[in-house]
């Protein structure tokens, strides 16, 4: 067997997440059934993570075995393009090791959110309006918490499988553009919907109602009840995942 690691970027829009799940559309299922009809055989494909219904990814590393050697990584990419939906895209096909592992070897995630406060046709469903001026210096004061805490369980999705809340935030900031906004967060991992539930109780500090201390209380409550309302999913991206050298080399 021949284990390859694959960079590809997709739309979340017409998605139920990533993961493969009964009744439902996901971007896995999407990318092992047009691998294996390439490739003629069962493949099953290795995510570097999950993301939630509607959201995209515009680097997001999968890894999958196969019985027979690519021998052109060009032309396998252009065919499994073909292949793909067109909110589907593989950007990259590096051959690895076969102990390289897509999500465990990982070593960072970089998640952006978008927000935009002026009306604009082309950023609707990439992108979250908001009618309000938002305070992004009192907002990057909040992010500096972040930085400051380990245990995020006021940002977990209730009832998950996770065995552990713990997490290590490397960077948390707000950008302005003019009339659009992203916050950056950079970790070596990240709990199911925890990016959406920290935007969500930063809005209150941005609108100016909430200190930023207010996102202190609100880690060392650790309860789901005490953060805000999780923001929707289309202004969501996985934007980069980190590994070692000894993983992949592009």
């Amino acid at each position: 067997m021949k284990r390859y690691f694959m960079e590809i970027g997709y739309d979340g829009t017409n998605y139920h997440g990533w993961q493969k799940q009964p009744n439902a559309i996901t971007v896995q299922e999407t990318i092992e059934t047009s691998l294996t009809k390439l490739l003629r055989e069962g493949i099953t494909v290795t995510g570097c993570g999950r993301t939630d219904t509607g959201v995209h990814a515009l680097s997001f590393y999968v890894h999958f075995d196969v019985t027979c050697l690519i021998d052109s990584i060009q032309d396998f990419k252009h065919h499994i393009n073909s292949f793909l939906p067109a909110d589907v895209a593989v950007y990259n096909i590096i051959p690895v090791g076969n102990d390289a592992h897509a999500r465990f070897d990982a070593i960072s995630r970089t998640y952006h959110y978008h927000i935009h406060t002026l009306k604009d046709p082309f950023l609707r469903g990439r992108s979250l309006l908001l009618h309000k001026q938002l305070d992004i210096d009192a907002m990057n004061t909040a992010c500096a918490y972040l930085m400051q805490y380990k245990d995020f369980t006021s940002f977990s999705k209730l009832h998950t499988d996770t065995k552990t809340n713990i997490c290590h935030i490397q960077h948390a900031s707000w950008k302005k553009n003019n009339h659009q906004l992203t916050f950056e967060i950079t970790a070596d991992r990240f709990l199911r919907n925890m990016v959406r539930a920290i935007v969500g109780s930063m809005l209150p500090v941005g609108y100016g109602t909430k200190k930023p201390e207010h996102i202190k209380s609100v880690i060392e409550a650790h309860d789901r009840s005490e953060a805000g309302q999780s923001v929707p999913a289309h202004g969501l991206y996985l934007i980069q995942t980190e590994y070692p050298n000894k993983t992949i080399a592009i």
